[in-house]
């Protein structure tokens, strides 16, 4: 924001040199960049934060100034002579699409003469880097920067029926601005449309078939409150900024639009003559209840660590255009933020407000705030463990966009079937829909590894997924994704780690159940879902061949995901300990044939309830076919049963009698046969 400090002094008193003024408002938040002479006048380049577009025009500096300097601000009254014509009679304005443009207020004069500024307006204008164009235009780009509204004159002889338009752009629909280049909108922007076409695109530049010449007699002036997303959407998605959109961007304040639009009409009456019909024609603001925040003085000296007098604090609050009324005792105020401060909302608010004005010098550097440490979230410790797990397994972490494009790996959706949802305007270029699985991402980072010739490369990420959902609410689920080598027993492996890490050791054989699933993004045979009381809490399986080979990857990959949310609910936050058992492990392998259906969890199963009291775990070795010495339909499963008391060592015949349980129960259950 460019500050002439000669404009500035119409509004302030200035009692200070420009130098110890920009320090001083660098020292409160308006960050000074530079100052450069212009014909002999300081023009001051100040850095305005995007909470503060109060301070985009030159009474809004001012303000500040005043507050620094207990100085009065003096802000011009505008006097404005009418005439007996309405301007209701001449304008009319229809508001169809309230939700991008809250307020709309339009004014007529007619019988100016355009002509050349006079020359203390282009002076000023040209010092903050604005061409003069003509005493209209000139009037409407003066008032922006003294108050921060923007303002917008259209030919009122082009104005088709006299009739103002709000709307929605229609899709594909060309507009031929004043830079005259043709744009084509979307309806997520607000147009400005007379009875049969638009005239100008809201909030960010007028159209050519409207504007201001030397042939103008009679002048629309335009004053409005746009959305400040509408107008970021369209000037981002045209590649079209202007001082006027910048300002729309940080939100005006509904309230002055009328001094403005006052203001703008006043200043053309001097500079362009003409008669100013009486009235507007305004859309109307939607009345608010003012916002009131309590403020405890307390609060102030707890937070800043230094007692500010309470006199003080209540005054640099007024100062700044807040309401002060007493609270419920002498030590608190309830304060009622002025309409151009919408930052101010809470308690902590008000007190950087004072800490600021009060000075951040006055605070020691030594100055004791109470604090203690934050407990860490049952959440955060178990994100610490998963990646804790997932680096101690040889996995690598990364960090992808939430967007992605459409590609094979796009089909990867275990956790909904419905369409992914997309963003109206892409953040990213090539890449607008919310991905539905972390899967797509990191076979995305995993070919870029190839392609660098990282072939050995095993991945890992936790971070959202977003689900659309039928009743239109979206889904936010957290997940961890893996991807490994071609071998799923690597994911699941790394999965059973992090299940026993976080709920502990037994959660998984007592909670959750394993089915195969028949996804066509996976491989045959290879996918497998874990759930937890019908609820599915991960999967894992094999990429499938079509989607590998269509993008280009040299090997086929194991991947998997894990519903982190849903394991947060089963997360065991304080370590249990369990003594070690002195006693030695007996290990005996099996090498059983059964039949090829018969799945593991279920011969597991069998296998720990038959073993008895003794056995603490069935490991899986290997799966091996010999349909020549076992016949069609059968499989050898290669597993190892470990056997452990705590309170002896296990001779040979508890062993032996713990194995003949087994034996006898797979016979029985599941006719299967020992291989020796």
């Amino acid at each position: 924001m460019l500050v002439s400090w000669e404009w500035l002094s119409d509004y302030v008193q200035l009692t200070v040199d420009h130098e110890e003024m920009a320090t001083r408002w660098a020292l409160t938040g308006l960050n000074h960049e530079s100052t450069e002479m212009v014909a002999g006048v300081p023009v001051i380049d100040l850095e305005i934060t995007s909470n503060r577009g109060d301070c985009l025009g030159h009474i809004g500096v001012a303000r500040e100034a005043s507050v620094l300097l207990s100085q009065k601000l003096t802000i011009p009254n505008p006097v404005l002579q009418e005439s007996t014509t309405t301007t209701a009679s001449m304008l009319t304005i229809e508001n169809q699409f309230r939700e991008g443009c809250p307020r709309y207020i339009g004014r007529v004069i007619r019988g100016v003469k355009i002509g050349p500024s006079p020359e203390w307006l282009g002076k000023r204008l040209e010092a903050i880097g604005v061409k003069s164009i003509n005493n209209v235009v000139d009037a409407t780009n003066y008032v922006m920067f003294e108050c921060g509204q923007p303002l917008h004159a259209f030919d009122m002889s082009k104005i088709r029926g006299n009739k103002i338009v709000i709307r929605p752009a229609t899709a594909k629909e060309n507009f031929v601005a004043i830079d005259h280049k043709t744009y084509e909108l979307d309806p997520t922007m607000v147009v400005i449309a007379d009875e049969s076409r638009a005239v100008a695109l809201a909030g960010v530049m007028g159209g050519v078939d409207s504007e201001v010449g030397n042939d103008t007699v009679d002048v629309l002036l335009e004053a409005a409150e746009f959305a400040p997303l509408c107008i970021r959407r369209t000037a981002r998605k045209l590649k079209l900024h202007s001082p006027s959109s910048y300002r729309y961007e940080r939100r005006v304040d509904s309230a002055q639009l009328d001094w403005a639009s006052r203001r703008c009409a006043e200043l053309i009456l001097k500079l362009a003559g003409g008669e100013l019909l009486e009235g507007a024609v305004d859309t109307g603001m939607v009345e608010t209840a003012p916002l009131s925040v309590t403020l405890r003085a307390a609060r102030i000296s707890k937070v800043l660590g230094i007692d500010v007098p309470w006199s003080i604090s209540l005054d640099i609050l007024q100062r700044l255009g807040c309401q002060v009324q007493s609270g419920s005792s002498e030590s608190e105020a309830v304060v009622s933020p002025p309409t151009y401060r919408m930052d101010l909302v809470r308690e902590i608010d008000l007190i950087e407000e004072i800490a600021r004005i009060y000075g951040y010098d006055k605070i020691p550097e030594d100055a004791v705030v109470p604090m203690v440490a934050s407990a860490r979230r049952p959440k955060d410790i178990m994100m610490q463990t998963v990646r804790n797990v997932c680096c101690g397994c040889g996995y690598h972490e990364t960090m992808t966009p939430s967007l992605v494009g459409k590609s094979p790996a796009l089909a990867v959706s275990p956790w909904s079937e419905l369409e992914p949802m997309s963003t109206l305007v892409p953040l990213l270029e090539g890449a607008s829909l919310l991905r539905r699985s972390l899967i797509p991402s990191l076979l995305a980072s995993r070919l870029h590894n190839q392609q660098q010739s990282n072939r050995d490369v095993r991945l890992f990420e936790t971070s959202n997924v977003y689900l659309a959902s039928v009743s239109g609410k979206p889904v936010e689920q957290l997940n961890l994704g893996l991807l490994g080598a071609c071998d799923i027993r690597e994911v699941s492996g790394t999965f059973e780690e992090v299940l026993e890490r976080v709920c502990g050791r037994e959660f998984a054989s007592q909670k959750v159940t394993m089915q195969t699933v028949a996804w066509p993004y996976l491989e045959a045979n290879s996918g497998i879902e874990w759930l937890i009381d019908g609820e599915r809490i991960a999967w894992v399986g094999q990429i499938g061949r079509p989607i590998a080979d269509s993008m280009k990857l040299d090997a086929m990959v194991a991947v998997g995901e894990l519903n982190l949310d849903l394991l947060l609910r089963f997360a065991r936050t304080v370590p249990q300990l369990k003594s070690i058992i002195p006693f030695p492990v007996v290990d005996r392998d099996l090498n059983l044939i059964v039949d090829e259906q018969l799945s593991w969890q279920v011969l597991s199963t069998a296998i720990k309830e038959s073993a008895g009291p003794f056995c603490i775990g069935v490991a899986f070795k290997e799966i091996y076919r010999d349909t020549k010495k076992d016949g069609e339909g059968k499989k050898r499963v290669l597993l190892s049963l470990q056997l452990q008391s705590e309170t002896e060592t296990l001779t040979s015949k508890q062993a032996d009698d713990a194995i003949q349980n087994v034996l006898s129960t797979c016979k029985e259950r599941f006719n299967a046969s020992i291989l020796l």
